[in-house]
């Protein structure tokens, strides 16, 4: 049998994959079922048969048809170090559990990169969960692109890929944020504005750039003051180290989050220059970085708790079949504190 009728559908069924990988029935089970008894070439050949036919197990038809798991992933594709010293990720998690305190949900966090995605790909797949949430996802991961289409998948942030371009995701409007935070230092009096922008492979490091780039472009001020970190303090001190070695004037600095805006007081006050006398600084995020930076950090804030709130939400209204929004955006407020 090739197919079974879930909801009026044809569903592929696991004997299809199995003669599509050219293996058993049981092989393909070990493989969704993530046993470690299979040879890695025997799991690429039914991970892509699964991937082609657009596979989804048995018994995660069956919750499609008549149950459900009650139970929600909140995936972070980043390191166990990284998301435990990032208060963004803290936030993003109290959000999700303000909103589904008040439903029958629970939630399971994965941390992909600590897994081999595609041990994370049949997880979600399994029937283990009803949705998922994605926050902090890059460009080269395909992961979870095409699960869209068996499994509610609501994203933080807007998706980069092609390929995930119908999803849903919740969002601040980044580019208006760092523009927003740009123009501030220009009102200031400042010209030679500096940016420590994040990775290019993550929709805050694009449009944050962006942002900055746009305010620029409209006073006719340089762009060529630019640096890239990874969101996390070291890189944002690498990055400041960086721009002051060019040896060129610089009177402002916008930070895409306050991590990096807090590595660079570093780098600015071991160079011996002075915050915001020589140079002014403005962050992104609003969290406790910026608040217990010296001097207090001007900052972009946005709503991270209310994030996850959100992303939760419409993830359980598309779990329900209500209709969603695609694309949900928060607002932003400049908080402006001494260091601009």
């Amino acid at each position: 049998m090739t197919s079974e009728q879930v909801d009026g559908r044809a569903v592929p069924t696991l004997e299809a994959v199995a003669a599509r990988a050219g293996v058993s029935r049981a092989t393909v089970s070990r493989v969704v079922n993530g046993s470690t008894k299979v040879t890695p070439e025997v799991t690429e050949a039914v991970t892509k048969a699964i991937a082609d036919l657009n596979y989804v197990p048995n018994r995660a038809a069956r919750s499609l048809a008549s149950r459900r798991t009650q139970v929600i992933a909140l995936v972070v594709p980043e390191s166990t170090a990284k998301v435990f010293a990032d208060p963004f990720f803290a936030s993003i998690v109290q959000g999700v559990a303000l909103h589904l305190a008040d439903t029958e949900y629970t939630l399971n966090m994965v941390i992909s990169s600590e897994l081999n995605p595609d041990k994370t790909r049949r997880y979600l797949m399994g029937g283990n969960v009803d949705g998922a949430l994605v926050v902090s996802h890059h460009s080269g991961d395909h992961s979870y692109a095409q699960l869209g289409s068996t499994l509610p998948i609501v994203y933080g942030g807007r998706p980069v890929s092609e390929t995930e371009h119908n999803a849903s995701f919740v969002d601040v409007d980044n580019v208006a944020g760092a523009a927003g935070a740009t123009e501030h230092l220009i009102e200031r009096g400042r010209r030679n504005i500096a940016l420590i922008t994040g990775p290019q492979d993550m929709p805050a490091g694009l449009d944050r750039f962006t942002g900055w780039h746009r305010a620029m472009d409209a006073h006719g001020l340089d762009t060529s003051l630019v640096e890239y970190g990874d969101f996390s303090p070291m890189s944002g001190m690498e990055a400041m180290r960086r721009l002051l070695a060019r040896g060129v004037p610089i009177d402002g600095l916008f930070a895409a989050n306050d991590q990096m805006a807090a590595g660079a007081y570093s780098a600015i006050l071991e160079a011996g220059l002075s915050i915001p006398g020589d140079i002014a600084v403005v962050g992104y995020d609003d969290d406790y970085f910026g608040l217990t930076a010296t001097p207090p950090l001007t900052t972009v804030h946005q709503p991270s708790v209310g994030l996850g709130e959100t992303m939760a939400e419409v993830l359980v209204r598309r779990i329900e079949g209500e209709p969603v929004d695609r694309v949900t955006l928060l607002p932003t407020e400049l908080v402006v504190r001494q260091s601009s």
